[in-house]
């Protein structure tokens, strides 16, 4: 798969089979979170994978905008060490685990984080220390059905030249 179709086949999934995600595909999915741009390269990214499944129980009642994380297969929680430009670093990696689950054929969704009011508590149950801010969580699995594409804003309302 290109990048672009990537792109255009990324949705928001929140429903899964009950079968696992091997641990290589996971692997792959921080490796994609690694590499993404970091302002000054400070890369100050940790990424918590998350399968067991009471974990992923407890992630889904604490997560309240993340409820659907109790029946994923697996959950990468992105951390970021409370930098200058923390939440574009986590974000752009947590970006980055989205294509990339979509080029793998994984449903992903990605979970709200910092400024949440469960941040804290997730962060907490997780092991991290205080140092560090919770940017997302991306539930993973396979999809059970396949996702309906994002109803987007044309190109030509969206996209201005030389000036607003």
């Amino acid at each position: 798969m290109q990048t672009f179709d990537s792109i255009v086949k990324r949705a928001s999934v929140r429903e899964y089979q009950s079968k696992p995600v091997p641990k290589d595909l996971l692997e792959k999915l921080v490796d994609a979170g690694r590499r993404a741009p970091t302002a000054r390269a400070v890369e100050p990214w940790e990424f918590v994978v998350i399968t067991r499944k009471e974990t992923l129980q407890k992630l889904g009642q604490i997560a309240t905008s993340g409820s659907f994380i109790k029946g994923a297969a697996a959950c990468i929680a992105v951390f970021s060490k409370d930098t200058k430009y923390y939440l574009e670093d986590g974000c752009a990696a947590t970006e980055n685990i989205l294509l990339a689950a979509a080029e793998l054929g994984l449903g992903a969704c990605w979970v709200a984080g910092d400024k949440k009011p469960y941040a804290g508590e997730v962060t907490g149950f997780l092991g991290a220390s205080s140092d560090f801010k919770l940017v997302s969580m991306i539930s993973l699995g396979w999809p059970k059905e396949e996702a309906e594409q994002a109803k987007n804003r044309k190109l030509e309302d969206v996209m201005h030249w030389e000036r607003f």
